[in-house]
């Protein structure tokens, strides 16, 4: 692994598998990223094989911190209880366990819309923060991360907060890819996110609104027509964020 890079990121989704070395210094990847399809069966075995390919493929120092972004709520040492992306035979598993056993090393496992929140926090749109950040990921769906003076609070999953006036379910009423699906113009998707980013203001009165995403590279489409009081910005690290936060994330955890 490149000399410049002091820990690796991998960023799991239900297409992609995406890893790189990152510098931790300038927050960004210290080589190009490695992406391998997810296994059409993206059972834990399949999924962490290719893991440790990649962690081959880069020569990843076994002293190396190795951080992990997974689409699901992650408590060390629990079986997992939810998967919405992968197969359905993650259910029951240690998720950290499987990955350290397969790759032959002690590893890091954490939400992937944490880890992005978390990249954003410490080198992108909301470093030197104070307060309450809420970072958001807009995608298939919505994740959230709650970072409160530069501690994540883990595992939320405000993406599910029920809207009023028969809304229902957030991301089912605000997801970007609700916009995709319904053709709607990015001014009359700003109204939706109103009415979400609206309803996280009055419960958790934050001190700022991170949207992240491939939608965030428009956000000048969008964000100026989300009426809230909250400053409300774009995620500047994108799609990248899950890899540089996981990496991250795994020095803070360091075995």
């Amino acid at each position: 692994m490149i000399e410049t890079a002091q820990a690796f990121g991998v960023d799991i989704g239900g297409s992609g598998i995406k890893a790189a070395p990152v510098d931790l210094g300038k927050g960004e990847f210290a080589q190009p990223r490695l992406k391998i399809a997810t296994p059409e069966e993206s059972t834990p075995e399949a999924v962490a094989q290719i893991v440790r390919q990649q962690l081959e493929h880069f020569e990843v120092p076994a002293e190396t911190p190795v951080g992990i972004a997974f689409p699901a709520p992650i408590k060390p040492g629990k079986p997992l209880n939810f998967m919405a992306n992968l197969d359905k035979s993650w259910i029951g598993v240690d998720v950290t366990a499987v990955f350290s056993e397969a790759c032959g090393r002690p590893v890091t496992v954490v939400n992937d819309a944490d880890a992005a929140g978390i990249a954003e926090q410490q080198f992108g749109a909301a470093k030197g923060q104070k307060g309450l950040v809420v970072a958001t990921t807009q995608g298939t769906g919505i994740g959230t991360a709650l970072i409160y003076n530069g501690v994540l609070i883990p595992n939320t999953e405000l993406g599910h907060i029920e809207l009023p006036d028969g809304k229902g379910d957030a991301e089912k009423y605000a997801a970007s890819s609700v916009r995709d699906r319904e053709g709607m113009s990015y001014k009359k998707w700003a109204k939706r996110l109103t009415k979400y980013y609206g309803l996280l203001e009055k419960y958790l009165n934050p001190d700022l609104f991170v949207v992240g995403g491939g939608v965030s590279r428009v956000s000048e489409k969008f964000l100026p027509y989300v009426d809230i009081a909250t400053p409300i910005v774009a995620a500047t690290l994108h799609n990248d964020a899950g890899i540089i936060g996981a990496a991250y994330y795994a020095t803070t955890k360091a075995h």
